[in-house]
This record gives structure tokens, sequence and C-alpha cells, in this order.
């Protein structure tokens, strides 16, 4: 194997980045210590937030270092260094990096600042004349993401720096460090449906019009579709009911309206358009309406070469038969997709977004070598 690189640690990257409280929408201190290792690795450091609240302001970065003569192929790495909110409970300060045992803990420490900071060591030491190295950064993965990769995308078509494979670092390993990669994910889409009614006394519901039997009949026809049974990557499509809602306080009136919301996970049979023109189809019809937002749509990048590249740098480091897989939530690769062939592969996702967050040491330096074995394999076919 290779050895982790010597100029760079890790675990004092990714202790620095977690020392930097970044929950989303995030902006500042953390890209500061970000741009402070890059720079002097030789990269060109653009920063720029964009957005206003609620959704915003959020902070990216876009870093790139190209060699001298010909710039050869671009390889780019993508990540977010917003995190979710701590939540209470935490056994220290989880801004606070802190080493219990072999593990390190705090926000952030996989999900994901701890790839963010393999990635930075294992370029360290890649040769300038490798080819082009970039990475794609954003502080709106965990929000709503209006204003962040999206923003990224516009500023590397504007400026001709769009890469020809990308890796995004989302914790995508289950049980060991290696075990999953992710070569799609679902499509999402959210929608909230309102039956209106007349409100009135429930002794006379003549001079009423109770919506709440409108919208169970709307749902429950709902409930009965079957979208599909799933593809060769990906698993069926499921809608969910997430929400119900009527705020009506009182036993006596019938209310004059009522509400739900609907969460739809698809694969690429389906466009989150096509989803919503189905529900709107259905609702409207029994007297309700539907606003939409999609999250994202499906995306599959075939197995090919750089899922093989991945592959077999997991092999060399670890001995494992990585797993392609297109499981899981969204991720910001939902937009990287659309410029290039894209695969997720990065730290064990156990412990992301809850209290006491933590990676294990070892898996910090194995990602860095197996991260520098991808560089070199996607720049000029050697790992």
């Amino acid at each position: 194997m290779t050895s982790t690189t010597a100029a760079l640690s890790p675990l004092d990257l990714a202790s620095r980045l977690i020392a930097c409280e970044s929950v989303t929408p995030a902006t500042g201190a953390v890209f500061d210590a970000l741009q402070a290792m890059l720079e002097p690795l030789g990269f060109e450091v653009t920063r720029f937030v964009v957005g206003e609240a609620p959704d915003g302001p959020v902070e990216n970065l876009h870093a790139i270092r190209r060699p001298m003569g010909d710039p050869g192929r671009h390889f780019a790495f993508a990540g977010h260094l917003d995190v979710v909110p701590p939540g209470k409970g935490w056994s220290s300060d989880p801004f606070v990096p802190q080493m219990r045992g072999e593990l390190l803990h705090g926000r952030g420490a996989v999900d994901m600042k701890g790839s963010i900071a393999s990635f930075v060591a294992a370029i360290a030491d890649v040769p300038r004349e490798t080819g082009t190295i970039s990475l794609i950064i954003t502080g709106d993965e965990e929000g709503p993401a209006i204003y962040g990769t999206r923003a990224l995308i516009e500023h590397m078509q504007a400026t001709h720096t769009v890469p020809d494979l990308c890796l995004v670092g989302e914790p995508t390993s289950v049980a060991q460090l290696g075990d999953m990669v992710k070569i799609g994910r679902r499509g999402s889409v959210n929608m909230w449906m309102r039956v209106a009614g007349a409100q009135g006394h429930v002794a006379y519901p003549h001079l009423a019009d109770n919506p709440i039997p409108k919208l169970v009949a709307i749902l429950s026809e709902i409930e009965s579709i079957t979208l599909d049974t799933g593809t060769d990557w990906f698993q069926a499509s499921n809608i969910e009911i997430t929400d119900l809602a009527v705020g009506n306080p009182a036993h006596n009136v019938i209310p004059a309206g009522a509400e739900a919301r609907l969460s739809i996970r698809f694969n690429d049979l389906h466009s989150g358009a096509s989803l919503t023109d189905l529900i709107r189809s259905i609702a409207e019809a029994m007297g309700g309406t539907v606003e939409a937002r999609i999250s994202g749509e499906a995306f599959l990048t075939p197995p090919g070469e750089l899922s093989a590249i991945i592959a077999q740098a997991i092999r060399a480091e670890t001995g494992l038969e990585a797993e392609l897989s297109t499981t899981g939530g969204t991720s910001d690769a939902r937009f990287l997709s659309k410029l290039c062939p894209v695969v997720e592969f990065g730290l064990c996702n156990a412990t992301m977004h809850k209290l006491d967050e933590a990676v294990a040491v070892a898996d910090l330096d194995t990602l860095a070598r197996i991260y520098r074995r991808v560089v070199l394999g996607a720049l000029v076919g050697t790992s």
C-alpha cells in the first residue's frame, strides 16, 4: 500500500474543519480554514456568497489547480462544509474536536468534513503536472440546496472549468470503509395538498362543507398507487404521507380546511414533473389543490470507468469488493450528474446526523490513500 501523505494529516485537517461551527447555511470561518489548506498546495481559490434569508446567505468555494502546460484530464472532488444542527445531549462540545480512544468526535466528522480532509491530504503530494484537480465545495447541501452546488455549476460553466470526472465524498460506506459506492440516487419531490371547505356547526352539517372526508378520499386513492416495482439499479419508487393537519381546536365545529404533505422518492422511470402532474390530477378531481417542490431528479452513472477506478482503489487498500448501489437519500450529485460522470464514495455513515458523531482515525488515513489512488487512476491511468 502507498503511505498516507506525510505533509498533511487527515486527522489534523478534519479537526480544523470540525472546530469551525458551520450549521447550514454555512459561511465564513470554515471556508477560511479550507482555503488556508489549499492555497499552499497551489490551488486557485474562488469564494462567493449567494442568496438571502431564509435559505441563505450561502458561501461556496471552487478551488482548481492546473498543470503549467497541457491541462490534461480534469478530476473534481465535490462536497459540503455545512452540517446539520448538533442537537442537545452530546458528551462534549460538538464543535470542539475530541479524541476518545481511536475515534474523532465532532459534528461533521463523517458528514462530511472528514472526507474533505482526507481528499486534501490525498492530493498534497500529487504532482501538479499529473492533471487538473478541483474541489467543488458548498455550504448548502444539508439545507434547501438552492444557493449551493447549483450556483457552483453556473460558475464552472461560465469559467470553462467543468470537470471530466467527479467524485462526491458523501459517507456511503455502511459496515466498513469501502463496502459501498453510490452510482446513482433516487429523485425527490415534496408536495403540499389542501382541500378547502366551509366552517360550520357540527349539528348543522348541511350549512357547512367538511373538507376532511374529501382529503381522506384523495389520500386513499393516492395510497392505492403502485408507481413501479423497481429497475435493475433502483428500488421501487414510494409515496409517503408525511403530515396531516386540520388545526381545529373545537369538537363541535366543522373545519374550513384540511391539509396534507406528501414525499415521493422515485427512480429513473419517473420525473418530478410527471409525478406532480399525477398527484395534482387526482387531487383536483376531488376538489383539492397541490403545490410541489422538486428537490432533485433521479440519476444513474452506469458502471464504467469511474466506478471501476474507485473499486480498484478500494480493493487495493482494503481488500473489499465494493457494492455499487443507488440507495439512500438525495445528495448534490443529483446536480453534478448533469455535467459529467459522478460517483459517490466516502466514510462509514453509521453516526452521521447523530449525537456524538465520530470517525475512526484509521478510516481517515485509509480514505486518504484510496482517494490518492482514485486521483491518479482518473488522471493518468495508474494508482
